[in-house]
């Protein structure tokens, strides 16, 4: 039995791109082998709180010298991190809001990447931060408003969605990240049914029978592109 961790970011509740290639995502995965199963966390309609100094204070102190208090104050963060480590697969729906990720999946990679949880931290060491999370896959399905944010396109430079991602997963350890990029939101029409078909069909592509659930490299693909 594999798992699949769904992340939808946009806050939209209707003409939502990414959240409806996410669940086209999703939907194809599950059946793609018997037992899979789907947990769903719906960041843009209840995102996560935002750090506060309590939850530092508590993060940065041994779990044996924690308070009743402090452990209170990681419950939210120790869920997700929890709901991190039961799943095999992630896919987030994220729509590029002024060049990089939405506030709320922004609180969420605040609320996972934590010291002791899911990286460890060593000042002593040559290299002194090492990943707790392994054996995982992510993919990331982005919407934007223009087209070329894509790695090698025109609008590249102006893209801190997947750099940020790439760096912020990799860090913990989840380093087999695939992006799918739709666009052209603000054009509409032809241009966009276009890059709409195209993400459908690497989402296809990628949640074609063994596609997902064995580590492998998959090619990349450039395409035109907000949620």
């Amino acid at each position: 039995m594999v798992q699949l961790l769904q992340l939808d970011a946009s806050p939209r509740r209707s003409r939502s791109h990414t959240r409806t290639l996410v669940r086209e995502f999703a939907e194809r995965w599950s059946e793609g082998g018997p037992g899979n199963t789907v947990i769903r966390r719906d960041l843009g309609h209840e995102p996560p709180p935002h750090l506060t100094e309590d939850w530092i204070a508590a993060a940065f102190t041994t779990p044996g010298e924690r308070t009743t208090q402090m452990r209170e104050a990681l419950a939210y963060s120790d869920q997700l991190v929890d709901e991190l480590f039961a799943s095999d697969v992630l896919v987030l729906g994220v729509p590029m809001y002024n060049f990089g990720v939405p506030a709320m999946l922004k609180a969420y990679i605040d609320q996972i990447v934590r010291v002791g949880r899911t990286f460890s931290f060593d000042p002593e060491a040559a290299a002194p931060y090492t990943p707790l999370v392994s054996g995982k896959r992510a993919f990331v399905i982005v919407g934007t408003g223009d087209a070329g944010y894509e790695m090698g396109g025109p609008l590249a430079s102006a893209n801190h969605v997947e750099p940020y991602l790439r760096t912020a997963l990799g860090f913990i350890g989840i380093d087999e990240v695939e992006f799918v990029y739709t666009g052209n939101d603000e054009f509409g029409g032809e241009r966009l049914q276009r890059s709409l078909a195209f993400a459908r069909n690497r989402v296809a592509e990628l949640t074609s029978v063994g596609a997902v659930s064995h580590r492998h490299p998959v090619a990349e693909h450039a395409a035109p592109q907000r949620d």
